[in-house]
C-alpha cells in the first residue's frame, strides 16, 4: 500500500477547508486546481465550467503566468479533448495529448503539453465542468503516461468536491438573486406609496397656484411655497430610496470582495483580461466605498466598451494614509482635453463628482495609443 507525503494530505485538507469557508466559487476552484497540481506534481492544471454557448463561463488555470495567459488569448472553446470530457463523461489519461486524434491544436503562445489526465466534474447526471492536468514531473519511458491510476483516483476525489462547491455556489447565487428581487419589489412599493403620492400632491398644488395667479396673487404665492416644500420632501424621499439601493455586496462582503467578484465576472464575459489586486485596505465609510465602486464600474465600462483594451488592471491600495484606486488599460487611449472640447466626457464628470463628493480627487492620464489610467484617491482606509 502506498502512502502519500504529509504535504499532500495537508494540501487536500486545505482544499476541502477552503470549500467549506468560501462562497466565491472562483476562489474555491483556484484552490482545487492548485492543490491538484501540487499533489500530482504536474506542470499545469485547469478547471473549466462550461456555458450554454460552446465556451466556458469560468476557466481557472494554475502554472501559467498572467503574461502567458494574456498572450494565449480568449478562453478555449468546447472542442477536442475538452469536449470529450464534457460530453463523453469519461476520464482521459493520455501519454501524449498531441497525438490523440481528437487533438485540434492550441494558440501559438500556449505552453507545450504532453501527458495528460482529465476527467469530468459531475453533479448527478449533469456534467458541470472539467478538471485536467498536464506534464507530470517525473521520468517516464517514451509513449507512457506519467500520470498513474492512483493519480486518477485522487483527481476523482477532488472533482467530487469541486462538484459540491459549484453546486453550493449556484444555490448561493440564486438565493442572492431572489433576495435582490424581493428588495427591489419592496422599494418599488415604498416609492409608490411615498414619492408618487408627494408628486401627485405637488402637481395638484401647482395647478391650484396657476389658477390663482390672476385673481388672487397672494394665495397663489402661498400655493407656490407649498409646491417648493412638497418638491423638497420628494427629493428627500428619493435620496432615502437611493441610499437603500446601495449595492448589497458592499454591506455583505465589503469593498475588496465586491470589486474582486465584479472583475471576475467581467474577465469571463470579455476577451480582454481583467484583473484585480487589493492589499492592505481597511473598511471605509459607506459613502466612500460606494463612490469607489461606482468609479470602478464606470472606468471598466469605458475600457471594455470604448478603448478596445486587451488588459484592464484594477488595484486598490493604501498610500500615505489614503486609499487609492487605479484602473489602468492598454487600450487606444484618448486626449482628455480634446474629449472635453468635443463634449464627450466618457463619464469623467460623473466620476470626478463622485470622488469630490466623498472628499477625494480623481486624476486621468491618457494619450492616443498609450492607454488610460484613472486614479481616485480618498483619505482614510
Amino acid at each position: 500500500m502506498s502512502h502519500r507525503p504529509p504535504s499532500g494530505l495537508a494540501a487536500v485538507s486545505a482544499a476541502l477547508l477552503a470549500m467549506s469557508r468560501h462562497l466565491e466559487v472562483r476562489d474555491v476552484l483556484k484552490t482545487i486546481v492548485a492543490s491538484a497540481r501540487e499533489l500530482l506534481d504536474a506542470e499545469y492544471a485547469a478547471l473549466g465550467v462550461p456555458d450554454d454557448h460552446g465556451g466556458f463561463a469560468q476557466f481557472v488555470v494554475d502554472g501559467v503566468s498572467d503574461e502567458q495567459w494574456k498572450a494565449i488569448g480568449p478562453l478555449p472553446r468546447q472542442h477536442g479533448i475538452l469536449a470529450a470530457m464534457l460530453h463523453g463523461g469519461k476520464t482521459e489519461r493520455l501519454a501524449d495529448v498531441r497525438k490523440d486524434p481528437r487533438f485540434e491544436g492550441w494558440p501559438s503562445a500556449h505552453p507545450d503539453m504532453s501527458d495528460f489526465l482529465g476527467l469530468p466534474i459531475r453533479d448527478g447526471d449533469e456534467t458541470i465542468g472539467a478538471l485536467f492536468l498536464a506534464n507530470k514531473r517525473c521520468p517516464k519511458p517514451e509513449g507512457v503516461c506519467g500520470f498513474t491510476a492512483e493519480d486518477e483516483e485522487l483527481l476523482s476525489i477532488l472533482a467530487q468536491h469541486a462538484a459540491i462547491a459549484l453546486t453550493n455556489a449556484r444555490l448561493y447565487e440564486r438565493s442572492r438573486e431572489l433576495t435582490i428581487a424581493e428588495e427591489r419589489s419592496r422599494l418599488a412599493h415604498e416609492l409608490h406609496d411615498a414619492v408618487s403620492q408627494k408628486l401627485f400632491s405637488l402637481r395638484l398644488t401647482a395647478q391650484a397656484a396657476a389658477a390663482l395667479v390672476d385673481r388672487d396673487p397672494a394665495r397663489a404665492k402661498g400655493e407656490l411655497q407649498q409646491v417648493a416644500a412638497l418638491a423638497a420632501e420628494a427629493v428627500d424621499e428619493l435620496r432615502a430610496a437611493v441610499v437603500e439601493l446601495r449595492p448589497a455586496g458592499l454591506d455583505e462582503d465589503g469593498l475588496v470582495a465586491t470589486l474582486r467578484t465584479q472583475v471576475q465576472v467581467l474577465d469571463r464575459a470579455h476577451t480582454a483580461r481583467v484583473t484585480f489586486t487589493g492589499t492592505g485596505v481597511r473598511a471605509l465609510p459607506a459613502a466612500q466605498e460606494e463612490a469607489l465602486l461606482r468609479v470602478t464600474q464606470e472606468a471598466l465600462h469605458n475600457a471594455l466598451r470604448h478603448a478596445d483594451a486587451g488588459h484592464v488592471e484594477v488595484t486598490l491600495t493604501r498610500r500615505d494614509g489614503a486609499t487609492v484606486l487605479r484602473v489602468t488599460d492598454d487600450g487606444r487611449g484618448f486626449e482628455p482635453a480634446a474629449t472635453r472640447r468635443a463634449g464627450r466626457h466618457l463619464g469623467l464628470v460623473s466620476m470626478r463628482d463622485r470622488a469630490s463628493g466623498v472628499g477625494g480627487r480623481l486624476t486621468v492620464e491618457s494619450a492616443p495609443g498609450k492607454g488610460t489610467t484613472i486614479e481616485m484617491e480618498i483619505p482614510g482606509g
